[in-house]
């Protein structure tokens, strides 16, 4: 008590303000030269009702520099804990590890999201893709159960490329700042076409060379025509989904759907979300993640994607088919932007 005579007002209202704030002792006299006994005098007499601390390490990051992280964050000034550190680090004149920043920042409710890879969405897109889901949005379904669902895929021999995060708070749903836009068909080993059906999946191919119309007509004619003749599904009574490639949609294979009775459903551009082989692509990829070793070559890859595309089961198309109704609900959600399929 003596000891707290000789501090002025305005030093004692200085470390009262800062012991509310949840300041630890050693900081408060870091900061204001008054030692750690009389720290605590003043508490116990001042205000003795203040929690006590947890004990541990004091926190490196004040209240006000995660606030400062958090902004960064959000304007995009600062794209990860390593640079969000450094900014740190410049303002406090003091050395910062990443991980502290990462630490402080899930405390505050952040988490680290793997961005997602999506479609670039311009406005044109948006509208198209909303068109296509009211249109679409009484479908039930035992509609969707009559459409043949089809596309390529790329199988890397080596599994897929790295991964992209970004720091959102915990609760945040898909945004532009999670989804990392990309053109499909980047590169791979080996390119395949296939397709599903209510009865299960369909023939797959592998595409040898460049694919041009030529080429998906005779697809069409082979493994489309072959997959209906095998579950005995009637051109009448089945509709079938391409996306809006221009090979898809050339004038000799418009011409192969008319003179083969193929009903092809308007697809809107840019909407992998929608179509509900892209999650078996990637069913069929983790697959063959698991094998122990990669494939000597591109022979026996072809080989285990044949024998893991025919080891899916009936059920798997039919829980992904039956999706279809939740995507377009999405999509309507989304007001034609981006889904979490």
């Amino acid at each position: 008590p003596s000891v707290m005579k000789r501090l002025s007002s305005s030093q004692l209202d200085l470390i009262l303000q800062q012991l509310k704030a949840g300041h630890s002792h050693r900081q408060i006299s870091t900061s204001t030269g008054v030692s750690l006994g009389t720290i605590s005098n003043i508490r116990s007499t001042h205000c003795p009702d203040l929690p006590k601390s947890s004990g541990g390490r004091s926190s490196i990051l004040s209240p006000a520099n995660i606030k400062y992280a958090t902004t960064l964050l959000s304007r995009g000034k600062a794209k990860s804990a390593v640079a969000v550190a450094k900014a740190l680090s410049d303002v406090t004149n003091q050395p910062i590890h990443p991980q502290t920043v990462r630490r402080g920042l899930r405390e505050a409710g952040l988490e680290a999201k793997k961005k997602k890879k999506k479609p670039f969405l311009s406005k044109r897109h948006r509208k198209e893709r909303l068109d296509f889901a009211i249109k679409h949005q009484h479908y039930t379904v035992e509609d969707w159960k009559r459409h043949i669902f089809s596309d390529e895929t790329k199988i890397n021999r080596f599994g897929s490329d790295g991964m992209s995060w970004v720091w959102v708070p915990a609760n945040e749903g898909l945004t532009d700042k999670t989804i990392q836009p990309t053109v499909k068909h980047g590169g791979g080993h080996v390119m395949i076409w296939g397709c599903i059906t209510w009865e299960g999946v369909g023939m797959a191919c592998k595409i040898d060379g460049k694919m041009d119309a030529d080429l998906y007509v005779q697809i069409m004619q082979d493994e489309l025509l072959g997959t209906m003749e095998y579950y005995d599904l009637s051109p009448d009574d089945y509709i079938f989904q391409q996306d809006n490639d221009p090979k898809h949609t050339s004038k000799k294979a418009k011409k192969w759907f008319a003179d083969n009775n193929i009903n092809v459903l308007k697809w809107p551009a840019q909407s992998p979300d929608i179509n509900c082989i892209e999650n078996l692509w990637e069913i069929l990829k983790v697959r063959l993640g698991e094998y122990e070793h990669p494939p000597t070559g591109i022979l026996e890859l072809w080989e285990r994607v044949q024998k893991e595309w025919e080891a899916i089961p009936v059920e798997m198309c039919q829980k992904l088919i039956a999706s279809m109704p939740r995507r377009i609900e999405a999509v309507i959600k989304a007001k034609g932007g981006s889904t979490k399929y």
